[in-house]
């Protein structure tokens, strides 16, 4: 029983985790009126179905229907890094600038010199991800 307790908690946790980003994204973009650049729109595309897929999942109780979601958290962990790279490494700096209307590499926002909006996307998506590793382990265990 309390076994089935913690992964409904942890499920949750990840449905949460995936909001709070999506949440996130929308703040900076409607309410900041920061316009998202290419990265960030691919970045929305892998983000926004885990509210969904992990609240689906988290209702029925059921992690094994949530497996696209731990694929979609892989790859949009990815593309965060990439593009966390582009902004932050002198190296992929240029690459940024090819991405359009608006540039890859700006930093709309840089808190503490380092963390940036695909920072933030980057550490949900790894969240998501390794909870979701976690739970599918312990379900192995069963």
């Amino acid at each position: 029983m309390i076994n089935a307790k913690r992964h409904e908690t942890i499920l949750l946790l990840i449905w949460g985790q995936a909001l709070v980003a999506l949440l996130g994204s929308l703040f900076y973009s409607e309410i900041l009126g920061y316009t998202p650049c290419h990265l960030c729109w691919i970045q929305r595309i892998f983000m926004y179905p885990l509210v969904v897929i992990y609240g689906i999942a988290a209702i029925k109780k059921d992690l094994s229907i949530a497996l696209p979601g731990l694929i979609l958290s892989g790859i949009g962990a990815c593309v965060s890094i990439y593009h966390y790279l582009i902004q932050k490494l002198a190296v992929f700096q240029s690459i940024g600038d090819m991405c359009g209307d608006v540039p890859c590499n700006l930093q709309y926002v840089n808190y503490l010199g380092f963390i940036t909006i695909p920072f933030l996307a980057g550490i949900a998506f790894i969240v998501i991800f390794i909870l979701h590793i976690g739970l599918h382990m312990q379900n192995r265990r069963k």
